[in-house]
Parts: structure tokens; C-alpha cells; sequence
């Protein structure tokens, strides 16, 4: 069998995300190896600690050991921009600890497989690279300054092309990696643009059921039939997550909200249900491990203001999130 490897990064405020990412892998690739950046201690722990079988977790510490030309941008960055300053040099680094990989891909925390990411890998029999649109909805217009790709899956050969291809980002994103445009630049995002002007291998991945998410679903017409769910005429890959917020036991997914897009009954019960079920799964699990504030309930206001000012929802109106784009779940009921 082909071997591919697949790796992410999250800290603990993720972990239950990533953990989720893990079980929807396993159910749909079994076997598949992922390796964990341990952005946080505490996840790195909670990780060893559940000694999940495929699952191979790396501090940040001797990740950055390993690479201190990467490890001596940290100060003159943002959180968030320095972990977005790791993705390439985290696939080359997994890369060297497996040689033998024919492709190594990065993955973002808070995607979630409905089926094998084989179909997928049909695509790039040609390829060396490969990447995935962001397939903007109409509305949408105005975001394209971030870039054409998302960095959701980011996929390498290791072949040469591959290797040189995200060499290079690597090289880029250490000199610059910052969140906010700068002309064609993006964080590690607006690179992936000039990925096809480094090698003709560079394969923009076609697949619609690949990397659907709240900014482009609004293109679509989700379906539920044979026990799975259908974009447009093509079966559902993976989603990507992007925007869920928790406040305790509370999960809100404002992101249809913030993109304009819709978000049916099917797109509630068959796609979020299952992501959330996990998630909760996940945080009952990792509670007795190590008490954390994102698996820790945690106090809420006994005021309805109160309490959308903890999530962020004040300025929301009540409309808006009870019966608008934007939907709540709390102990798995979708409401």
C-alpha cells in the first residue's frame, strides 16, 4: 500500500478538534498515521496520555530545536502568525522523520472526513503538489485578496518538485508571514498562489466533496441520499470546520453567518450532528486527564447579555442567532 502521512498542528484549545480530525481519519483511512505539532504542553500532554494508536506527538520545543532558523521568528510575530510561520517547515520536518513516504500532507485541525481521502489521491497520480481552492462563493468576491488556495491540505510528494515546492514556502514564510495582506501576500496562505509558477506538478485538486466549508457550500446543493451526504452530484470528502466557537458545553457555529451562507437541515443533522457528537465524545474523555478551560465547563452568566458576551454574540442580534445562519448545540441537541 501506498504509503502517505498525514500531519497537523493544534494546541490545547484545539485538541478536541484535532482528536475528532484522528477519529474521522481512522474511520475512513484505517491505519493512518498523524503527526502532531503540540502547540501547547498541555496538549502534547493530554496526547501522551491517551496514546492513541497512528497518532505521533512532537513538542514544539524539539520541533523548534530542530529548526532554529524557524524557532528565531517567534518573537517578532503574533501567536497565530507564527504558527502559521510553522506549516511547511512541520511537513518537511515529518518528512525527514519518514523517509520513506511517498506524500506527506498537512492537514488543519479542524477538518472532518465523511469518506476516504482516497479519492482524493486519484487526482494526483501526475502530481507533485498538491493544493485546493477556495471555490469562493459569489458573494464572496471581496475575500480573494487572502488568496485563491486554502491551507486546509497541502499535499507533497517526495519527489523533487515536491521537496522543492515547499522548500521554498518554507524559505518565504520565515522572511514574511504576517496576518494581513501585503499585495499578493497572505500569511502562509497567499504563497500557494505562486506554487504552480515552481513546478508544472502542482495540481489544484478538482474534487467539489474536498475542503467544503462555510465559505463555499452557498455554491451547492447539499443532498443526503444513500447514507451519504452529496455535494452537488459528488459524495462529501471532508468539511472544514473553520469558525466554530465553544463557551463551556456550548458549541456556535457563527461562521454561515459571517460568510452569508446557508445552512440547511441536512447540512445541520448530517454534517455538523457528526462533528459535534465527536467533539463531545472527545472532551468527556480528555476531562479526567487534565482539567483544561476547553474542556471545563465553565461558569456562565445568569444573564441572557451576559452569556453572548462570554461567546462573542453581543453584537448579534437575538434573531440572528437563534433562527438566522448561525445555530447553537449544546450537549449534542442542535437547537
Amino acid at each position: 500500500m501506498t504509503e502517505r502521512v498525514y500531519c497537523t498542528y493544534f494546541d490545547h484549545n484545539y485538541l478536541s478538534r484535532g482528536v475528532a480530525l484522528y477519529h474521522s481519519m481512522q474511520r475512513h483511512a484505517p491505519g493512518s498515521r498523524l503527526w502532531v505539532l503540540c502547540l501547547s504542553d498541555e496538549a502534547c500532554k493530554i496526547l501522551v496520555a491517551l496514546n492513541l494508536p497512528g497518532i505521533v506527538a512532537v513538542s514544539l520545543g524539539d520541533f523548534e530545536a530542530a529548526d532554529p532558523e524557524l524557532a528565531a521568528t517567534r518573537s517578532s510575530r503574533s501567536i497565530v502568525e507564527y504558527y502559521f510561520t510553522c506549516t511547511a517547515a512541520w511537513m518537511l520536518y515529518v518528512l525527514k522523520k519518514e523517509p520513506n513516504a511517498e506524500w506527506i500532507t498537512y492537514l488543519d485541525g479542524d477538518l472532518y472526513f465523511y469518506q476516504s481521502p482516497e479519492v482524493v489521491f486519484d487526482e494526483l497520480k501526475d502530481a507533485s503538489v498538491a493544493i485546493i481552492a477556495h471555490r469562493y462563493a459569489p458573494n464572496l468576491k471581496q475575500r480573494r485578496s487572502f488568496g485563491t488556495y486554502n491551507v486546509g491540505w497541502v499535499g507533497m510528494r517526495n519527489d523533487p518538485d515536491g521537496r522543492a515546492v515547499v522548500q521554498w514556502w518554507r524559505t518565504k514564510c520565515i522572511e514574511w508571514c504576517y496576518d494581513h495582506v501585503d499585495g499578493s501576500r497572505y500569511a502562509d496562505q497567499g504563497y500557494l498562489d505562486s506554487f504552480s509558477a515552481l513546478s508544472p506538478r502542482v495540481k489544484s485538486v478538482d474534487n467539489i466533496g474536498a475542503n467544503l466549508a462555510p465559505w463555499n457550500i452557498a455554491n451547492y446543493r447539499i443532498d443526503f441520499r444513500g447514507g451519504r451526504v452529496m455535494v452537488d452530484q459528488t459524495p462529501l470528502v471532508f468539511f472544514h470546520f473553520q469558525g466554530l466557537r465553544t463557551a463551556g458545553r456550548w458549541f456556535i457555529f457563527n461562521s454561515h453567518r459571517v460568510f452569508g451562507a446557508p445552512l440547511s437541515r441536512v447540512t445541520r443533522n448530517h454534517i455538523y450532528r457528526l462533528y459535534v457528537n465527536d467533539l463531545i465524545a472527545v472532551e468527556e474523555t480528555v476531562r479526567p486527564i487534565l482539567s483544561l478551560d476547553e474542556v471545563r465547563p465553565q461558569a456562565r452568566s445568569h444573564t441572557l447579555k451576559g452569556w453572548l458576551r462570554s461567546v462573542g454574540l453581543l453584537g448579534y442580534r437575538l434573531l440572528d442567532v437563534v433562527t438566522g445562519r448561525a445555530f447553537f448545540v449544546i450537549r449534542g441537541k442542535v437547537l
